[in-house]
């Protein structure tokens, strides 16, 4: 299988990144003669999972398919070409209802109401959605988030777009104070003093206001420096140094965010949302690439995840073992003003798939109230849910994971986003398109209960039965 551009990974690939991958796997493999990996006896999917619903990719996206954000009866699926609008009122019969061509990588996706933001990494010729892709040195090529009015979800309408320092490599929905406005963070990396809009050192991130009333005057508002100390500088084996965010998730009710950001994990108050703090700081030699954070439900852990590779390697093998390209587990202790992210496990699957590409990547908690349970993309290893109600133990229950080394004619699985909304799980497939799962676990069936009127993963919402 073609290897997909960057997946969620480094966005700007360079002769030292690619070399300094190459040398972290090569050492991780170990010698040659390591016991060769077989893939699952029965990997297609577990006894408590049902596959219901499988809707291809659009011939019009011939990139790669990356995030999905929910709104009501719809699925929002980001592509480095554009969106997709899926009707999922039925979700066993989902269907296409939109396609939006507006090319500029990455594709990273939240919904507000009636907005839409879209996440460009790749530098276009200007902000039209037509404008062909000029390199990275065009002082002028445009780089940020642009903004839709998705009102009317069969005719979108492009409104506006926000410049900013390096572009968008993903982008967090943060409710403002007043209600009347949306701020979002917009994480980017891998600065060079080669490329003119994102010179070293990049240690912000920028914060864009977008009033509900008149969204066409969205503006950067601050660019707050996160690591004023330049944060992690590299050790061996680690892919980058810490060169801004990856991504961040924030927890509005409890002011709280947590940021994946490349060689750190870091917790941030969010009391002041236009002036994010840094609270607490985590580093962790065996993580690579620190990528997506998820905290649970009570906000008394936070859940990391580890890109190894750069979404671009097999990493679920034996040789690389349980502790690289996995999750790691953080308890929250202490005060809010001061809280310390106290390790308590990791957690990776241990279906181990050979040359396959394999390394945690997106996924969301599964809402059931009282517990922690966890569905999560891992590329070419498929979709897996995990239960860590204790921390310390976490263990797969369930698992989708499309082989055609096991049913022949099939085509694989390569699985960027997993989430749950509203009694099922869909999982945004890079190559396949979109795939709508039932969960039939009798541990999960409370989460049935759960509904909400929308879902931005990365803007996570406490949730109790009926809501």
């Amino acid at each position: 299988m073609p290897t997909a551009p960057n997946r969620r990974g480094p966005r700007r690939a360079t002769a030292l990144a690619v070399t300094a991958a190459t040398s972290l796997l090569v050492g991780l493999l170990g010698p040659a003669t390591a016991h060769a990996d077989t893939p699952p006896a029965d990997a297609i999917h577990s006894s408590n999972i049902e596959h219901v619903a499988h809707v291809p990719k659009p011939s019009t996206v011939r990139n790669v398919n990356s995030d999905l954000a929910f709104t009501g009866d719809h699925a929002i699926g980001g592509n480095y070409d554009g969106f997709v609008i899926y009707d999922i009122s039925d979700p066993e019969n989902t269907t296409v209802l939109t396609e939006v061509l507006c090319p500029g990588g990455q594709g990273d996706v939240s919904v507000s109401g009636d907005l839409l933001y879209f996440s460009v990494d790749y530098p276009r010729a200007s902000e039209e959605c037509g404008a062909p892709a000029v390199p990275t040195t065009d002082p002028d090529g445009f780089e940020g988030v642009r903004i839709f009015d998705i009102s009317d979800k069969e005719n979108p309408q492009y409104v506006a777009a926000v410049r900013t320092d390096c572009g968008s490599h993903t982008n967090t929905l943060v409710p403002s104070e007043d209600g009347e406005s949306d701020l979002i963070y917009v994480s980017s990396y891998s600065p060079s003093e080669r490329f003119p809009n994102c010179k070293p050192p990049h240690d912000k991130i920028s914060i864009i206001e977008v009033p509900h009333d008149d969204p066409a005057s969205a503006a950067v508002v601050n660019e707050p420096v996160l690591f004023p100390d330049g944060g992690n500088h590299g050790q061996p084996g680690l892919l980058l140094p810490t060169q801004g965010c990856h991504d961040i998730t924030v927890y509005a009710e409890y002011d709280i965010a947590a940021g994946a950001c490349m060689g750190d994990g870091i917790l941030m108050d969010i009391s002041d949302p236009v002036n994010p703090v840094v609270t607490e700081v985590v580093q962790d030699p065996n993580f690579a690439f620190w990528h997506s954070a998820t905290f649970t439900n009570d906000a008394k852990n936070v859940l990391f995840t580890d890109e190894l590779g750069g979404g671009g390697a097999p990493t679920c093998t034996e040789a690389i073992g349980p502790e690289r390209g996995a999750n790691a587990i953080y308890r929250i202790k202490g005060k809010k003003a001061e809280p310390v992210l106290e390790f308590a496990s990791y957690h990776k699957i241990d279906r181990h798939q050979g040359d396959q590409v394999c390394v945690a990547h997106n996924g969301s908690l599964i809402p059931v109230p009282g517990q922690d349970f966890f569905v999560q993309s891992w590329y070419q290893g498929g979709v897996s849910v995990i239960d860590f109600n204790n921390p310390a133990k976490p263990k797969e229950i369930g698992y989708f994971d499309v082989d055609s080394r096991v049913e022949e004619g099939v085509l694989d699985n390569d699985t960027w986003s997993t989430y749950y909304y509203n009694g099922y799980v869909y999982s945004n497939d890079i190559t396949r398109g979109l795939d709508v799962l039932k969960i039939t676990d009798p541990r999960l069936r409370a989460a049935e209960r759960v509904r909400f009127d929308e879902l931005n993963p990365q803007g996570q919402q406490g949730y109790r039965p009926g809501r």
